[in-house]
């Protein structure tokens, strides 16, 4: 569900929860029935936690200027072990 937002010229701003993509662009005004207009305004992302946020504006500043790499990262992660084969498929050929 989405929250739309709507204009009365009598009564002020109406928020709406409707499903994505089903908004009219017109709806009678819950107080007084008159026509309130749909009114356009910036999606909530400051309700996003700091890490996701960061996450976005990583990504959205690399996508037309990614940084220039000078050097091989060091490689500070542990590899996992080896999967176990099953004993069942050990007489299997191998490619």
């Amino acid at each position: 569900m989405a929250t739309y937002t709507y204009r009365c010229t009598a009564d002020g701003s109406v928020d709406i929860g409707l499903p994505i993509g089903t908004a009219p662009e017109t709806i009678p005004c819950p107080a007084c029935g008159t026509s309130a207009g749909r009114v356009f305004t910036a999606p909530m992302l400051g309700l996003a936690d700091r890490r996701r946020t960061a996450v976005l504006d990583h990504t959205e500043a690399s996508r037309s200027a990614p940084p220039v790499v000078t050097s091989l990262p060091t490689s500070t992660a542990r590899r996992a072990p080896a999967p176990r084969l099953d004993p069942r498929t050990a007489r299997l050929p191998r490619p």
